[in-house]
């Protein structure tokens, strides 16, 4: 499909860059000059939840050109993102983390990918390590998968193993989910799913978002043209017990709202099963508040089990794991553990409808180049 006349006022005027802020003015001072630098003609938009610090008053005086957003309260990152975007009126959005460095070039190869075909709903950039350049990082990486039972996982990443970015995966491509960490969506489909989960606060939310996006339709892609740095865990730190918590309440939640009829008992039945041998690890570990943070948010998720099962009716769950992007059909589990396989191509997935790489794909953080 040919894409669309360039939007007046810039090739990326229709796209609307929203950034969510929580005292977080140190992140703002050190990465929003290249955001505005390298906006393309996009609105730069910051979102501010209710912040304590002078993040504020320091936008109006140094960047008055950039829209702010204030919310009475912290709204999470769900519902902080969700309250933003209702005021917006544009054709796309971006959600970028405020700790997330962009590179030149970096938004308009993700606007032409979606400009190119309307079945794509959202897609991600290359995300790479900002403290660790040369490295893939944890939030994306080379774009979003989930196996069987809904572990996510990324080109790029298993767990906590990050490969080295040596072009490998500088084509585009359908995957399962693109991060939050730089996600760019149509606005007209995030409306009409009613955007992020609320009751997810944060984590898990962009995966939510884009398995409801294929189960309505859509696809998402990760694109392998454009590339940003990520610091990562600029919340809560990756020990964080309550970072454990939401990580496994909103990961069990995700895959009972979303999986097919067909699979969803075999599927909740083995998250059970194979969280409470992480809470053991844990346990054995001497991370005894990570192993109590699972079984608090496994009861959780049984409180909620109401409001879960009308989100279920919501979500129209109907693909199967054989007819989603970017699933694994085995277990991610037994495959790092059991057999050894810590990079994507050990796990042998077909690839799929990938696009060949073309133009620059990495271009190493501007604070960070060698002279």
């Amino acid at each position: 499909m040919a894409s669309s006349p360039l939007p007046p006022g810039g090739s990326c005027a229709d796209v609307a860059v929203v950034i969510l802020n929580w005292n977080g003015q140190h992140w703002l001072e050190q990465f929003l000059p290249d955001v505005l630098a390298h906006a393309d003609g996009a609105r730069i938009v910051v979102a501010d939840n209710a912040s304590s610090d002078t993040s504020v008053a320091w936008l109006h005086q140094h960047f008055p050109s950039v829209q702010v957003l204030v919310h009475a309260q912290n709204l999470g990152f769900c519902e902080g993102y969700n309250h933003a975007l209702r005021q917006l009126d544009f054709r796309y959005y971006v959600l970028l983390n405020s700790d997330v460095q962009v590179t030149p070039g970096w938004l308009r190869p993700l606007r032409e990918l979606l400009e190119s075909n309307a079945t794509i709903a959202a897609c991600q950039p290359k995300i790479r390590s900002y403290h660790q350049p040369a490295e893939f990082e944890y939030a994306g990486a080379g774009g979003g998968y989930l196996d069987k039972f809904g572990y996510p996982f990324c080109r790029g990443r298993l767990f906590d193993t990050l490969e080295t970015d040596h072009g490998q995966y500088d084509d585009s491509r359908p995957v399962a989910w693109a991060t939050g960490a730089c996600l760019l969506v149509r606005a007209n489909a995030w409306q009409a799913l009613g955007g992020l989960e609320p009751e997810f606060f944060a984590h898990m939310e962009e995966i939510d978002l884009c398995w409801r996006l294929q189960n309505a339709g859509h696809s998402i892609w990760y694109c392998g043209q454009s590339t940003v740095y990520h610091v990562g865990g600029g919340t809560l730190a990756k020990s964080n017990p309550r970072k454990t918590y939401l990580n496994f309440r909103n990961g069990l939640a995700l895959v009972y709202k979303n999986s097919a009829p067909r699979d969803v008992f075999s599927v909740v039945a083995t998250r059970l099963v194979l969280d409470w041998v992480a809470a053991l690890r844990f346990l054995l570990q001497g991370a005894t508040p990570d192993a109590k943070a699972i079984m608090r948010a496994h009861r959780h998720v049984w409180q909620q089990r109401a409001y879960w099962k009308q989100q279920r009716k919501l979500s129209r769950p109907h693909l199967t794991v054989a007819q989603r992007a970017g699933t694994y059909a085995g277990s991610l589990v037994w495959a790092y553990f059991a057999r050894g396989r810590r990079t994507f191509p050990e796990l042998q997935i077909p690839d799929g409808a990938a696009l060949p790489a073309h133009g620059p794909a990495h271009v190493q953080p501007e604070g960070q180049r060698k002279v």
